[in-house]
């Protein structure tokens, strides 16, 4: 690998091959350990806070016990947001690192192949025309199709005349399509504004009105989704290294590349059908785990599946405290903390690029 490419790869991290003395496995273990650890806590801290603090003692000792009506509605609507955090949150982190692995594009997310353009198009839609509510089961297919079928166009438009899928067509062609449909809803929420209220929240991103309901709709194509991303680990490592090395080593890698994409689209589809397009994970969380345990694939995406998590909820948390008894939808909270991300990682690009 020469030292441009790991570069690439690696925003955020020395340029070169990783060290293992620094990302090897008792490293690696030390991290997931810890993520664990914050993760639990963060589950806990999201039973707790909401409109109405609960004490620590009272969440365990509902959990433990038989508590009061009103304490065990109010918890039981916690651990579904909960719940749904942690899905929707993995599925977004582990999105993007396939999308910038896939790429060799540290700055990818997977907006690039138009899903949340393609999701909000449909959700749209149905909403205008349909009289389909959102944050419903039937809004979460709805949302899933229209995701799915605008990363189907951006693939058919960025293999148009039998060239091949190369990524700057791909991305040519996502940006294409997602300022159709961008357009599109425009269109539409300005000829009929008045069936927009609820749309207008879903659009921004929230797991207010989200629980069990939408993640058993969209949990299918989660998991196939993560199998897709489990099988297509290892040879995305072997593609980082070059398409002629790669082939080279006996990686079929338009293979390779096919199922990385697919599994980036089930992922980030589900994810956005469930709760609306959130920004900003799917583009961090790789650099912030790409610093804690190195370039491999395999560490990454397994890391991924913590550290999305915890920043989704973390992010929630903040929104229902900050302006008790009001609540900062999660998407507007993941955009103010994902900028400042952006900016330094456009910024380490710009200082290894001089």
């Amino acid at each position: 690998m020469t030292t441009s490419s790991t570069a690439t790869r690696g925003a955020g991290t020395t340029p070169g091959a990783p060290r293992p003395a620094r990302h090897g496995t008792p490293r690696t273990v030390g991290v997931l350990v810890g993520c664990v650890v914050v993760l639990l806590l963060i589950c806990l801290a999201s039973l707790a806070l909401g409109s109405k603090v609960t004490s620590l003692d009272e969440v365990i000792a509902a959990l433990t016990s038989e508590p009061d009506p009103y304490l065990a509605t109010v918890l039981d609507a916690r651990i579904e947001r909960t719940l749904l955090a942690v899905g929707v949150g993995a599925a977004l982190a582990l999105s993007g690192a396939l999308m910038q692995g896939v790429t060799n594009n540290p700055l990818a997310d997977p907006g690039l192949l138009g899903i949340n353009a393609g999701a909000a198009a449909s959700m749209v839609t149905a909403t205008a025309f349909f009289g389909v509510a959102t944050g419903t089961t039937a809004s979460a297919w709805v949302a899933l199709l229209g995701g799915g079928l605008a990363a189907v166009a951006v693939h058919t438009v960025g293999t148009a005349g039998g060239a091949g899928a190369s990524m700057v067509r791909l991305v040519l062609a996502g940006a294409v399509v997602a300022a159709v449909l961008t357009a599109y809803v425009q269109a539409i929420a300005l000829g009929m504004p008045t069936h927009f209220d609820n749309y207008r929240f879903w659009v921004v991103g929230s797991l207010g009105d989200g629980g069990l309901d939408q993640l058993r709709a969209v949990l299918p194509f989660l998991l196939v989704g993560l199998l897709l991303a489990a099988l297509t680990a290892g040879g995305l490592d072997a593609v980082a290294l070059g398409t002629e090395a790669a082939t080279g080593l006996g990686v079929n890698t338009a293979l390779v590349r096919s199922g990385a994409l697919g599994a980036a689209t089930l992922l980030c589809a589900a994810a956005t059908a469930a709760v609306g397009p959130i920004a900003f994970v799917g583009l961090a969380v790789p650099h912030i785990v790409r610093g804690l345990v190195g370039l491999d694939m395999r560490r990454q995406l397994l890391t991924c599946l913590l550290v999305g998590p915890i920043v989704l909820l973390g992010a929630d948390i903040i929104g229902r405290v900050v302006l008790r008894p009001q609540e900062l939808m999660v998407g507007v909270v993941t955009a103010f903390v994902g900028a400042p991300v952006l900016l330094i990682a456009v910024r380490r690009l710009g200082k290894r690029a001089a």
